[in-house]
Order: structure tokens, then C-alpha cells, then sequence
């Protein structure tokens, strides 16, 4: 993934190439926005271009000298992104081990080191006093990037001594047109995908790969259409098939919560163009007709208030019923 390669985010993308090629590199960057938004993408297309030794007249980088085949291969000896064991946490001894220890030795090849730290906002209170000295008073030739999915679980510190960009979301059409590209995709599950992603090329990407998607899909599409006629069995037994065909309930609620979006669009614009999931026109147009905006509304409440259930782990059975019974009053 080269600049040339990065979708969107343009600011950010010419912002790191300019300084690259003008040398007037910051010691500390910091990238935010959700996981699948390209943070990872842009911090490879930058090592590339700033360790490239045969780079083109336009500075992009060759991907065939040796420092770019390690940059590829995870293998230069000037790089290091970050690793933890705990999924949850990082740790102090994680920065210690990885980072400030090892500050003071020189780059072997590059002119540069640079530090990568994905999940920068899982680092522990100590994990990241830990590193404050080294953001404040760092060797010229070190740059460290941290790459976070929500930057307010960092200490305002850490925050005010990087140079902080944020990732956008990237339209529609032109994740389509990615997807089509790169994987044949023109099919209404590609645009399901597409919508379902809100801007967000490696979620729709992954949702189109995944072998499980489809099944939880039509799940709650069918729920959706029945449940008005669904006793409270009948919505125990969708719900256990649900947990059983669904990874992650909070991408359920997603979904659920993008559906009732379209619907509400619907009634106020009885317009059919412009839906997210456009190929549940028909029963958007028949939940519309004996619906009203108010229930629709308590219905979205009731979404929020599951996801805040499910987050606080109460029950995820009784959760799911709760919402579900919402549904049903429609």
C-alpha cells in the first residue's frame, strides 16, 4: 500500500508526503478513527516512501530495493510496531521493552526509527507516562506513530505532544467501486457491505469476505419481517439462532439500528432513492404503512439502550428480548 494506493483522506496523505520530501518530519503523529479506516495503510504508505532507496522522479517508492521489501515483509531493522499480549492492554512494560529502552540505539539502515503503536489508546495510565518523556525530549532520528480508534482514552499529555489526524470515512461509491476492482464484487450482498460500513473500506471489505455475514443478515432481515407475528418462543428461538450465526452482537445492532434509519428516511421523504439497504424496499414500505415516526424513535432508544446492556454485560439473551418486544409494538 503506497500513497498512490490510499482511498480518500488526501489531507492527511499529501500532509506526510510533503513532510517526507521537505524533511521537516514531527517526532510524533498520532491517527485516529475506527479500526478498518486505513491507519495501518497510511503508516505503511509513509515508511515506504521514507525508507525507499530507489524511489521514482515523484519520490514514490520502488517496492523492489531491499529496505522496501523489509518494509513489506514487517522485517526492517528501524521499524518496530508495538505488540501486547493482553488483547485488552497495554502495558508499561510493553512501551519499556519495545520503546524507551531502545530509543538511544541508532538506525541501522534509514537515517529514522520509527515506533508504530497500534491500539495507542489501550495503553495503560502508566504505559503512557512511560512514554511521555520520550515524546517530549526524543533523538532527532525518532518518529513514533500512534494509531488510535478513539483518542479520548488517552491522557491529555499524550494527546498535546503529537500531531494529531483524523482518519474520514470515505463515500460510498468509491468503496464500491474498490470492492469491484479489487473483488469482482457487484452484487447486492458487495452493496449490503457497502452501507453497513458507513465509510469504512476494511469493515466492508471484511463483512464481504466473511463466510458468516449473510447468514446473520437474513437473520434479522427475517426477524424484522415476522416479528409482528412472532410469540415470545418464537422470538427466544430467532434470538438463539441469532447469537449462534452472529460473531458480534454490537454489528447486529448495527445493522438493526441502519434498517430503522432507512425507515425513518422513508416516512418522512417517501422517497426510495438514497436507502442504505435498498433492497428491503418492500418491507420498509409495508412496516411504514402501519407504523408511525414516534414508535419508529422508541424503537432506535431501545437499540442504544441494548447496546448499552450489552456493554455493561447484562444478559445478552435477555437483552435481545427486550429489544425484540420493542420491535414487536410497531
Amino acid at each position: 500500500m503506497t500513497f498512490q494506493d490510499i482511498l480518500g483522506n488526501e489531507l492527511i496523505r499529501d500532509q506526510l508526503k510533503n513532510a517526507i520530501h521537505t524533511r521537516r518530519l514531527q517526532h510524533a503523529y498520532m491517527l485516529t478513527g475506527e479500526k478498518g479506516m486505513g491507519k495501518k495503510s497510511m503508516v505503511q504508505a509513509f515508511l515506504l516512501e521514507l525508507f525507499c532507496t530507489s524511489p521514482a522522479a515523484d519520490g514514490a517508492p520502488c517496492l523492489g530495493c531491499p529496505a522496501c521489501k523489509k518494509i513489506l515483509s514487517g522485517n526492517h531493522p528501524d521499524v518496530t510496531w508495538v505488540t501486547h499480549e493482553k488483547p485488552a492492554s497495554i502495558s508499561v512494560d510493553d512501551i519499556r521493552t519495545q520503546i524507551t529502552e531502545t530509543v538511544d540505539i541508532r538506525p541501522y539502515e534509514g537515517g529514522f526509527r520509527v515506533y508504530v503503536v497500534p491500539d495507542a489508546d489501550k495503553m495503560t495510565v502508566q504505559a503512557q507516562n512511560a512514554l511521555l518523556k520520550t515524546l517530549e525530549e526524543p533523538p532527532e532520528y525518532v518518529i513514533i506513530f500512534l494509531l488510535a480508534n478513539d483518542e479520548k482514552n488517552l491522557l491529555e499529555t499524550v494527546r498535546s505532544r503529537v500531531v494529531r489526524e483524523k482518519m474520514k470515512p470515505l463515500t460510498d461509491g468509491m468503496i464500491f467501486a474498490y470492492m469491484r476492482e479489487h473483488l469482482r464484487a457487484e452484487d447486492e450482498k458487495a452493496k449490503i457491505c457497502v452501507a453497513f460500513a458507513r465509510g469504512n473500506l476494511g469493515r466492508a471489505m471484511e463483512l464481504y469476505r466473511s463466510e458468516t455475514f449473510s447468514e446473520w443478515y437474513q437473520r434479522l432481515m427475517k426477524i424484522i419481517r415476522g416479528i409482528r407475528g412472532m410469540n415470545n418462543a418464537d422470538i427466544l428461538i430467532e434470538i438463539g439462532k441469532l447469537r449462534n450465526e452472529c460473531p458480534d452482537l454490537m454489528e447486529a445492532l448495527d445493522l438493526l439500528e441502519l434498517w430503522y434509519r432507512d425507515l425513518i428516511m422513508f416516512m418522512i421523504t417517501r422517497d426510495l432513492n438514497g436507502l442504505a439497504l435498498a433492497g428491503e424496499q418492500k418491507t420498509l414500505m409495508e412496516t411504514a404503512s402501519v407504523s408511525s415516526y414516534t414508535k419508529v424513535q422508541s424503537i432506535m432508544e431501545s437499540i442504544e439502550t441494548c447496546r448499552k446492556r450489552l456493554q455493561a454485560n447484562v444478559n445478552p439473551e435477555l437483552s435481545l428480548e427486550l429489544l425484540l418486544l420493542s420491535m414487536k409494538e410497531i
